[in-house]
């Protein structure tokens, strides 16, 4: 068990070293399923694994053997375990548990208010449940998509002044794509997942750049040009900077939304329109094969882990 346990509170580090890279080389809509698959993964073996080393150091304790029919004489030649390292490891457990419970509650909660907020601006703007795009008077430049049921896309006036009308189709395409495959539980899930374990925030961020880039990558699609979907997000970025922040921005909206205030971040932008201005992403077998297995090395090493500790538990008990 000591080898194995181990393993799963490593590999999330590398992992970490090695999102941005996946994010940038897999096809986005790969990239976005794997990261986010992996992200799930990694997190729940390393909790499992926190897990196993609380249970395995608190065994040593002669009431709790006593209570589970153990021998501690058994439980002491076959695993010595260190209590204080199983209490820092439960201390560990238990606040990735509240992390991620509070993390899911934040979510949730802005999910619903991001429902309501939707329906209440379909109201105010006397449109109907069918509608897709509402256009907000505003002189601040943004476009994003509202989560909900259904999901609507917001645009301000001043984003459709800044851009052309083939620049406005291709940004409309953009966000169905970030409404059609529900982008903002993506981001979810990687959030989660990074509040049970901060070593996955890395994951979690290229999550929310690979879902740009599979919104960036249909819309392209859709206008049948690779250049005009990248000048169309360098235009809105600059726009969107040179521009005062948009009005009706919800702290709590933005929250359930893949990347809040993506137009603001000027960071990923010039990576995005690079990627558009290259040829087509094409899938690479060896990175996507190699952080496959790395994962579910993971996942079975914490299982391995969890199984010698009930083989040690049935020998301990055995002893009596």
């Amino acid at each position: 068990m000591h080898v194995f346990v181990w393993l799963p509170l490593v590999i999330p580090a590398i992992a970490a070293l090695a999102a941005r890279p996946l994010a940038e080389l897999l096809p986005p809509r790969t990239a976005t399923w794997l990261l986010a698959a992996s992200a799930v993964i990694l997190a729940v073996a390393s909790c499992g694994a926190l897990g196993v080393l609380a249970l395995a150091a608190a065994v040593h304790i002669p009431f709790v053997a006593a209570a589970a029919g153990m021998s501690v004489r058994s439980v002491n030649s076959s695993d010595p375990a260190s209590l204080p390292l199983g209490v820092l490891a439960g201390a560990l457990l238990a606040a990735a548990t509240i992390a991620a419970v509070r993390a899911a509650w934040l979510r949730t909660t802005a999910l619903v208010t991001a429902h309501q907020q939707n329906r209440q601006l379909a109201s105010a703007s006397q449109v109907t449940e069918a509608t897709e795009a509402v256009v907000v008077q505003d002189d601040g430049v943004d476009a994003y998509t509202v989560p909900g049921w259904p999901s609507r896309i917001i645009v301000t006036s001043g984003m459709l002044a800044a851009l052309t009308p083939a620049e406005r189709e291709v940004l409309l395409a953009h966000e169905r794509t970030h409404a059609g495959s529900r982008h903002h539980l993506f981001a979810a899930v990687a959030r989660l997942a990074a509040a049970a374990n901060p070593l996955l925030g890395p994951l979690a961020t290229a999550i929310g750049y690979s879902v740009e880039r599979w919104a960036d990558e249909r819309a392209a699609a859709a206008a049948g040009s690779r250049p005009l979907a990248a000048r169309t997000i360098a235009k809105a970025a600059l726009a969107a900077t040179a521009a005062p922040a948009f009005r009706a921005h919800s702290a709590v909206v933005l929250a359930a939304l893949p990347r809040p205030s993506t137009l603001r971040r000027a960071g990923p932008v010039p990576r995005r329109v690079a990627a558009l201005l290259g040829p087509p992403p094409r899938l690479r077998l060896v990175p996507l094969v190699l952080t496959v297995a790395l994962v579910a090395f993971a996942g079975l090493s914490a299982l391995e882990a969890a199984r010698d500790l009930h083989a040690m538990i049935e020998l301990a008990q055995s002893a009596v």
